[in-house]
């Protein structure tokens, strides 16, 4: 029985994968493939390195974000801000009752 994302065109048949269909406006079909290929090459252990790698830096371009529009807050409080933009301003609260909810 096919499950909801194999119906859908983005479960496992074929190792389609679920952004074979997902391609950047700023990049034509030959480097798409060429960059699919590439992520298959490293394997799973190396796309998740990859994932990883791209969350830190991003992370970090965030972090570099709040220190611009707020040079006065503490590595404390970048901390805090960057915490309210990836988890929401609820659960924030619900994690760091006591806590401000600083403007990133």
């Amino acid at each position: 029985m096919a499950t909801t994302w194999q119906r859908a065109g983005l479960g496992r048949p074929g190792r389609r994968g679920i952004f074979l269909g997902v391609r950047p406006r700023d990049t034509s079909p030959d480097s798409h493939e060429a960059q699919l290929r590439a992520y298959r090459r490293l394997g799973p252990a190396g796309r998740a390195r990859v994932a990883a790698k791209l969350s830190a830096d991003t992370r970090e371009l965030a972090r570099a974000g709040i220190r611009a529009r707020h040079p006065e807050y503490r590595d404390e409080e970048v901390e805090n801000a960057l915490r309210r933009i990836l988890l929401g301003d609820e659960l924030f609260h619900r994690a760091w009752p006591a806590l401000p909810l600083l403007s990133p």
